[in-house]
């Protein structure tokens, strides 16, 4: 029989990978009987696990949520994970949870087995990131928004317009959104009566929160495509809807988020809405793509292009 503190160690595990356990499953596990089982579970109570127990025959016992947070059981895949999370999370777009990160990294470390130290430390020394860092949001701010997004309550902020114009917003927020740069929140405006896209970085929540809301359907039924859309092509001056003649696992290898939104047409090409500061910049960047394209409107855009090919033969001849 495996010594007590190592069964317990077995036992949590088991209770944190499936929603519910009988007592005779656990039993079979561990090679123990039901009524070692039952002792155990009390043991894990008195430790500070919310472990739920239901009878019958049908019944058996769940890890719920307690009001403490006890140390949790991670296998080797995991670990790695949560340290490489807690690292990105360090040196990431939330403001105020750097030093927590790295506190919990340090303790995590402290713990690891050589083998997974040595695994984290290859993986750090060997990757890099290129991703740029846009505005960064408060944690606090995150906090405050998602939490009335899952309770579905009225929020109140002040909100810093592009152009530093400064207006208190009541607003029915509906999905936080983060696009690789910047975090975004999607909320039905109650005093425009329509959607609108805030950036998190420019939003400072008022308390307390509203009443509660029943959730509306998001445009086109989906969330991050219409942040995608608005950030990626109609933040822009000049807008655009191309087809690409590629498949859409090429053009997503090309096209970051803020590129503009791609959509998968029946003929296997692709249709992107996107957006720049001018036609010379957008013409050079459908350009830049590398796949054969067709501009579906505006026309403004496919006579500079005319202009541009002109003299580019120009130049060639």
């Amino acid at each position: 029989m495996l010594e007590t503190s190592v069964r317990l160690l077995r036992l949590l595990s088991l209770l944190q990978v499936r929603r519910e356990w009988s007592g005779a499953e656990l039993a079979s596990r561990l090679d123990v009987t039901t009524r070692t089982v039952r002792n155990d579970i009390e043991r894990l109570r008195i430790m500070g696990y919310e472990v739920e127990s239901t009878t019958g025959p049908a019944g058996g016992y769940r890890l719920g949520a307690g009001s403490s947070l006890p140390p949790l059981v991670l296998d080797d895949d995991e670990a790695i994970a949560v340290a490489l999370g807690l690292r990105a999370a360090a040196a990431g777009s939330v403001t105020g949870i750097e030093e927590t990160s790295l506190r919990a990294l340090a303790k995590l470390e402290r713990t690891l087995p050589s083998r997974l130290r040595h695994r984290i430390d290859a993986l750090r020394s060997a990757t890099a990131s290129a991703a740029g860092v846009g505005a960064r949001v408060d944690a606090d701010v995150l906090t405050a928004v998602a939490a009335a997004v899952h309770g579905r309550e009225q929020l109140r902020f002040d909100y810093a317009g592009h152009d530093g114009t400064a207006s208190v917003r009541r607003v029915e927020p509906h999905q936080l959104v983060f696009t690789g740069r910047r975090w975004y929140l999607l909320a039905w405006d109650l005093d425009r009566d329509d959607w609108r896209t805030f950036r998190a970085d420019r939003i400072r929540p008022r308390v307390p929160t509203g009443p509660r809301f029943t959730p509306r359907e998001p445009p086109g039924g989906d969330a991050v495509a219409h942040v995608l859309r608005g950030v990626g092509s109609q933040a822009y001056r000049e807008q655009a809807r191309v087809r690409l003649d590629a498949p859409i696992e090429v053009v997503r290898d090309k096209i970051t988020a803020l590129g503009g939104l791609v959509t998968e047409l029946e003929d296997g090409s692709c249709l992107l809405q996107t957006g720049g500061d001018s036609w010379h910049d957008l013409a050079g960047y459908l350009g830049s793509l590398g796949v054969p394209f067709e501009v579906l409107d505006p026309p403004e855009l496919r006579a500079h292009l005319r202009s541009l090919a002109e003299r580019y033969l120009a130049a060639a001849d």
